[in-house]
């Protein structure tokens, strides 16, 4: 087995009576053994500075949370190792991304396929509402495809200084000492050694896992199981004439036979359409929700031929634990995913990058060891930032998509011109935008009257039914 050996851990194996405080303000009356627990141990914020070399860290997964890491952690001088299996991986992903991303992360025209301006929110009874309308010139959700974009994020990593590798992690060997490294072993492919790969291993000082839904790395340190969807898409290329008509257009279709706790969807690329669905709490069905969400918008891709399936579990929740030591969870791997639209390429950039940005500074830029608290920036301003947005969104899911009158009066709602700029500010900017109190009270009745008008319709198609 082929090793990757640090050049060197000198200095990193013991540390001087300042680097370790022992804290033992224990009153006099207390007995022995409580003293003894009562001693506590904590680390001096004054971690070591490395000798003849910089902080190493790998990245576990090269979506665009891994890229986004890597990329940052290079430019802040890091010793990075990315390593991905899939180098053209197509994950079953909607590819939607909001405005804000292209200009925070920097991100070329060319790889967006399509600038949706415009989307049809669909309901149960196939009733359409056009959204789109409070969008300004310059303003539109990029599509993007999986693939590319992974792909260029990964590329910019490594010409900033990353090293990337294809190979599959396998496991992590956690240090015994504060201050020794983490052994991965993975398997690395490198065109010479056949389909079986190599067998290696690595030593580092700290590991990003960016490993998606299934992340071994969160398995390593404990991290916790969350709910998860299954997520399914089928690539459609249509004929020329009907793909004008997604040129600049998505849809979401909403109803128990496309999903009971989640939506259809028909998205626009650069010379096809994603049609998929997705469900938490009947996975065993999706074949059947992917035909009815196909049935649903069958006179507009008729002709079509599929060209690529493709499916994949989407964490529903952030896990129980994001953190243990000097190893930290970004993108899916840490559970980032929207309740209510699924959206999860942003929010995976972004937390890559933040705990990429917590270890530049806690290391000084590369020049000291760092531990947990230099990681717990990165939740804790993750957290202050978004955790709000998931669970206002999470709510959102719980009352509109648990049955079809509220999904009515969901799609309903969607055809104000207030619900739409103040979804629109929130989804393409990533900040929640300013309401105004008493179009908050208007939105408030009209929901209401909404809700009743769907059980006054469902009650009726009953009788219909009976």
């Amino acid at each position: 087995m082929a090793t990757f050996a640090l050049k060197s851990f000198t200095g990193l194996r013991q540390s001087s009576p300042d680097q370790i405080n022992f804290v033992s303000h224990v009153p006099s009356s207390l007995s022995r053994s409580q003293r003894r627990t009562s001693l506590k141990v904590t680390a001096s914020r004054a971690s070591p500075k490395l000798a003849n070399r910089s902080l190493r860290v790998a990245v576990i997964g090269g979506g665009p949370a891994g890229g986004a890491a890597a990329e940052t952690l290079a430019q802040g001088g890091i010793e990075t190792i990315l390593i991905e299996r899939k180098m053209d991986n197509c994950k079953p992903c909607g590819g939607a991304i909001p405005l804000c991303m292209v200009g925070e992360f920097n991100l070329p025209l060319d790889i967006i396929d399509r600038r949706v301006t415009k989307m049809k929110m669909i309901s149960p009874s196939n009733i359409a509402v056009d959204i789109g309308r409070t969008l300004k010139e310059h303003e539109y959700i990029g599509m993007v495809r999986r693939e590319v974009l992974d792909q260029y994020l990964r590329e910019r990593a490594e010409k900033s200084g990353a090293t990337v590798i294809n190979g599959l992690f396998l496991k992590m060997d956690l240090p015994e000492e504060w201050d020794s490294p983490y052994v991965l072993h993975y398997t690395e492919y490198d065109g010479k050694t056949g389909a079986t790969g190599q067998k290696k291993t690595m030593e580092v000082d700290a590991v990003i896992g960016a490993d998606g839904a299934n992340s071994r790395v969160a398995k390593s340190i404990g991290a916790g199981d969350y709910d998860y969807a299954i997520a399914f898409q089928e690539r459609i290329r249509i004929p020329d004439d009907k793909m004008t008509y997604y040129e600049d257009l998505a849809e979401m279709y909403v109803g128990d036979d496309v999903s009971p706790d989640f939506y259809g969807w028909v998205f626009p690329k650069c010379d096809h359409v994603a049609v998929g669905t997705g469900t938490v709490t009947h996975k065993g069905d999706i074949k059947k929700f992917q035909l009815a969400t196909r049935n649903r918008a069958k006179d507009k891709i008729l002709g079509g031929k599929i060209i690529r399936v493709e499916a994949h579990p989407i964490p529903e929740h952030p896990r129980p634990r994001r953190l243990s030591k000097r190893v930290a969870l970004v993108g899916d791997a840490a559970g980032y995913v929207t309740k209510c639209s699924g959206e999860g390429i942003y929010f995976a950039a972004k937390s890559g990058r933040m705990c990429a940005e917590a270890i530049v500074e806690g290391s000084q830029n590369g020049k000291k060891m760092i531990d947990e608290s230099d990681l717990r920036k990165y939740l804790e301003k993750w957290d202050k930032t978004y955790l709000p947005t998931y669970r206002v969104l999470d709510v959102l899911q719980k009352v509109f998509y648990r049955s079809n009158p509220a999904r009515e009066a969901f799609v309903e709602m969607c055809g104000d011109e207030y619900v739409q700029k103040m979804t629109f500010d929130s989804y393409l900017y990533k900040r929640v935008a300013p309401g105004s109190p008493l179009e908050d009270l208007k939105l408030a009745v009209n929901t209401i009257g909404s809700v009743f008008r769907a059980n006054a319709l469902r009650r009726e198609i009953e009788k219909l039914n009976v």
